[in-house]
């Protein structure tokens, strides 16, 4: 496959997309700036990030002393349905997430 632009050869590279697990295969020149996505590929990370759970950025409130805390987005409290009153299991996996546990 050769560049449109400068007719050099493409070399394929796999892109990583942040958020999904698939990678997108995109032919990029090494001479020019030009690249392109391969659409079957491209089409599978796009599809697979519409599927991608809610995600919003919060900022941690102090509640009082020593405690930080933060409110649900009636976004969140919508699609989990959580009620005033229910419990969760927060756990810290490594030094990046906080997985929260609906009980069941």
């Amino acid at each position: 496959m050769n560049c449109p632009k400068c007719n050099a050869t493409l070399k394929k590279v796999e892109v990583n997309v942040h958020g999904a697990k698939n990678k997108a295969i995109s032919y990029q020149c090494t001479k020019c700036d030009y690249f392109e996505f391969e659409p079957v590929s491209s089409r599978k990370v796009v599809e697979e990030l519409r599927e991608s759970p809610l995600k919003i950025r919060q900022k941690v409130v102090k509640l009082s002393q020593d405690r930080l805390g933060i409110y649900f987005n009636n976004n969140v409290v919508r699609s989990l349905d959580l009620k005033k009153g229910e419990y969760i299991y927060v756990s810290v996996p490594d030094k990046k997430h906080i997985v929260i546990e609906l009980e069941e």
